[in-house]
């Protein structure tokens, strides 16, 4: 399938692509198509500016990007997304018939290499266009509509909800929007604006081998990239075949054909194990692994986890320099030196990418890994108490409501975590932030209800491809919180969460009735 780029045109793939998911969109067409010409005029002054962005606009893209598609292909590719994107992204998903990433518990998606999460330019300076002759929502009308949905006995005692104007900051509507709850995956939004805040959309994660001069030792160095593969590069992600190929030239060019191979995973620090213990919804916390380090040909989901990723890669590694007739040992543990000299490297795709493909997926590993990446990036101790202390701190960089906030984890496993549905919103506000572009692809990365990720097989009906929501599912936890555009043309963030539930596919539905709900609500 075609990767999807912001700066090339998308009508060749919309086309090719339209006729599969015809049937599906037509519903969700037709219920948008207002909003879509009311958006499209609003963009046509940004048309003429179309330029190839920069590197983090590989996820985000430029607003003047979206503009521009929205009047050639809206007809082809349906509606708008609930960010006020273009949704060839959707039609993408659906036409590949395959089920989204996991919410803890989910089955395994399909076989193949994963590529980046889809992502289109964002529109959010035609939204404000909109926003500059609409009203706000009423806040009275908001909790006509959703109060009632949300005292539904299936999201347990005390639900809590926010809802906030994008364009304004102006929260709209909240109910125990201050109460600290057990957030389960919608914690990824907090890692993923951290992350970006602290590193940058532009930030790779290298790996590399490293070759000590006395000794003939290589060490294989863990970078902390959860997206390393030991399949071929085919989507864009750093491969352990391209690295042992480069590792064995250089080698062969210094005369050596037989070494000691080593790994080091000094990077993290603390206990690799995470507190839920082993589970099927992510590997040991380790700064080298190859494919998450799972048993299987899947790419999200559970399933069985080798026990030790770094040494399961270094082997890996090492049978792939004896294909390229470099003999080694069998690998140990070691740190490399200060005299050793890099052989070869290999970087991941821009965080951009990695935390589109977290959020799309709800991978876990990722999760993990970025919370790291942002305490090694902030100068703190890089192990789970670490990442907690970096995390809030660059959220309360960006002055984001942290009364309450725990965060135990950067994946949302573990139920020590606490968020609170204005803290949500806020995130959300931010990353839309047109002062903060290197926040957008906690946005873009949102799955798309009905279309990619978790919400694949949600949203059956008019809300599908309108609301961009990330999940969060625990036993007695269901979680929902993201954006959507509402009848009047209003960019909307929207934090749902329910704790002490009984039954979580009626929580899951109750969850997404509020949203479709706020979706359909004309409520200026």
């Amino acid at each position: 399938m075609p990767e999807l780029r912001p700066w090339r045109s998308a009508r060749p793939h919309v086309v090719r692509i339209a006729g599969a998911v015809r049937p599906r969109l037509a519903r969700a067409a037709a219920a948008a198509k207002p909003r879509v010409a009311r958006l499209a005029r609003a963009g046509k002054p940004q048309v003429a500016r179309l330029t190839r962005p920069k590197t983090w606009q590989f996820a985000a893209g430029a607003a003047t990007a979206g503009l521009a598609l929205a009047a050639g292909v809206v007809t082809a590719a349906g509606p708008w997304d609930s960010s006020g994107q273009r949704t060839a992204e959707r039609d993408r998903a659906a036409a590949m018939d395959r089920p989204g990433g996991t919410d803890h518990g989910g089955t395994s998606g399909a076989p193949g290499r994963p590529r980046p999460a889809p992502s289109a330019a964002p529109v959010l300076t035609g939204l404000g266009g909109v926003s500059k002759v609409r009203s706000a929502p009423d806040g009275k009308a908001l909790e006509n509509a959703l109060t009632p949905l949300l005292e539904d006995p299936a999201l347990g005692p005390r639900p809590a909800a926010a809802v906030v104007d994008v364009t304004s900051g102006r929260r709209l509507y909240g109910t125990g929007s201050d109460a600290a709850l057990t957030p389960a995956s919608t914690t990824k939004i907090a890692t993923a604006v951290a992350a970006l805040s602290a590193m940058g959309a532009d930030h790779r994660i290298t790996t590399r081998a490293a070759l000590e001069p006395d000794t003939q030792e290589v060490v294989l160095v863990g970078g902390g990239d959860p997206t390393l593969t030991a399949h071929e590069n085919d989507g864009g992600w750093a491969s352990l075949r391209t690295l042992a190929a480069e590792t064995a030239g250089d080698l062969a060019e210094r005369g050596v054909r037989e070494v000691t191979l080593s790994y080091d995973t000094t990077l993290y620090a603390g206990d690799e194990k995470h507190p839920i213990g082993v589970n099927p919804n992510l590997a040991p916390v380790s700064p080298l692994m190859a494919d998450e380090g799972r048993t299987d040909d899947s790419t999200s989901g559970p399933v069985a986890r080798v026990p030790d990723p770094a040494a399961d890669a270094a082997r890996t590694f090492g049978d792939l320099l004896k294909s390229h007739g470099i003999k080694t040992t069998a690998p140990g543990p070691s740190k490399a030196t200060t005299r050793a000299k890099t052989l070869a490297t290999v970087s991941s795709p821009p965080l951009s990418a990695l935390v589109e493909r977290m959020l799309t997926n709800s991978d876990n590993d990722i999760a993990e890994a970025l919370a790291r990446q942002t305490a090694l990036a902030t100068g703190d101790r890089a192990d789970f108490a670490g990442a907690d202390r970096a995390v809030s701190a660059q959220l309360r960089e960006l002055g984001l409501p942290l009364k309450g906030a725990a965060f135990k984890d950067g994946s949302g496993l573990n139920r020590a975590d606490r968020l609170t549905a204005d803290l949500l919103t806020a995130l959300l506000a931010k990353a839309a932030d047109p002062d903060r572009p290197e926040l957008r692809p906690a946005l873009t990365g949102l799955p798309v209800a009905g279309f990619t990720g978790t919400l694949t097989s949600r949203y059956t009906d008019g809300a599908a491809g309108v609301v961009r929501a990330k999940t969060g599912t625990l036993t007695g936890v269901n979680t929902l919180a993201g954006t959507l555009v509402d009848q009047d043309g209003r960019l909307l963030a929207f934090a749902f969460m329910a704790n002490d539930t009984t039954n979580p596919e009626a929580a899951q539905k109750a969850l997404d009735r509020a949203a479709t709900t706020l979706s359909e609500c004309g409520c200026g």
